[in-house]
C-alpha cells in the first residue's frame, strides 16, 4: 500500500494532481459561494464548510469506486480486434466526459462572459437543508471531473487520496481567497481546462491499450504552469 513512498514519479504525481485539483475545485467553490449567499449571514460558514466536507466525501466514494473498476481486466467485447475491458471502458467513457467537460467549459469562458446559470442566481434567502441538498448534486457533478483526472493521472490510490484530501482541506481554508485570485488571473482556469484535455486524451489512449507515459503528461503540465507564472510576473510589472 505504501510502496509509492520510494517512487519519485509518484511525488510528482501527488503534486501535480494537488495542484490541479485545487484548480479544478475553483467551480466548486464559485457555486457554492453563490448558493450559500442566499443563506443568512450567520448561518454562511457553517454551510460552506459542511459543502466542502460533503465535496470530499463524495470524491473519496467516487474515487474508491473508480479505481475498483480499472481492476477489471477482463475483456468483455471485442472492437476491431481489440479486446475491451471494464478498466477499458472507465479510461474511455472517463476521457470522453473530460473532452467534453473541459471542451464545454472553454466555450463557456470565451462567450458567455463567465456568467453563472440563471438557477442560480435568483435571489432571496431559502432553507438551511435545502441549500446543503443542492450543493449535494452540486458535489457529484464537480466531482466526476476531479475523480477521473486523479485515476488518469496517478497509479496508486493513496497519492490520489491524499491529493484530493490535500485540495479539499485547502479549499477549506481558503476558499474566498482561491476565487478571487482565479477570478484576477482567469487564465490559469483555461489553462487547467486545457490540461483536462491533456488527461482525457491520455485516459482515452490508456483505453485503447496505447499507452502515454505519465512522465510526459506531467512535464508538459509543469512547463505550462511555469510559463504562466512567468506571463503573471510580465502583466504585474507592465500595470
Amino acid at each position: 500500500m505504501f510502496e509509492w513512498i520510494a517512487s519519485p514519479e509518484a511525488w510528482v504525481a501527488l503534486a501535480t494532481l494537488t495542484a490541479l485539483e485545487i484548480v479544478l475545485g475553483i467551480d466548486n467553490i464559485i457555486f457554492l459561494t453563490i448558493l450559500v449567499d442566499r443563506l443568512p449571514p450567520e448561518q454562511r460558514p457553517k454551510a460552506r464548510f459542511i459543502g466542502l466536507a460533503l465535496a470530499m466525501i463524495m470524491r473519496l466514494l467516487l474515487l474508491a469506486s473508480l479505481a475498483w473498476l480499472t481492476k477489471l481486466t477482463a475483456d468483455l467485447f471485442m472492437v476491431l480486434g481489440q479486446g475491451i475491458s471494464g478498466r477499458d471502458l472507465v479510461l474511455i467513457v472517463g476521457g470522453l466526459f473530460l473532452l467534453v467537460k473541459a471542451v464545454l467549459e472553454i466555450h463557456h469562458s470565451i462567450e458567455d462572459h463567465g456568467d453563472a446559470p440563471a438557477t442560480l442566481k435568483t435571489a432571496g434567502t431559502s432553507s438551511f437543508f435545502g441549500i446543503l441538498a443542492q450543493i449535494a448534486v452540486l458535489d457529484i457533478v464537480f466531482s466526476l471531473d476531479s475523480v477521473i483526472t486523479a485515476v488518469g493521472m496517478a497509479n496508486h490510490l493513496a497519492v490520489m487520496v491524499i491529493a484530493v484530501v490535500i485540495a479539499v482541506g485547502f479549499m477549506m481554508l481558503f476558499a474566498n481567497a482561491i476565487g478571487q485570485f482565479v477570478s484576477a488571473h482567469p487564465t490559469l482556469k483555461m489553462l487547467a481546462l486545457s490540461f483536462l484535455v491533456l488527461v482525457g486524451t491520455a485516459l482515452i489512449a490508456d483505453g485503447l491499450a496505447f499507452h502515454i507515459p505519465k512522465g510526459y503528461i506531467y512535464f508538459a503540465m509543469a512547463f505550462s504552469f511555469a510559463v504562466e507564472m512567468l506571463n503573471m510576473r510580465i502583466r504585474r510589472r507592465k500595470v
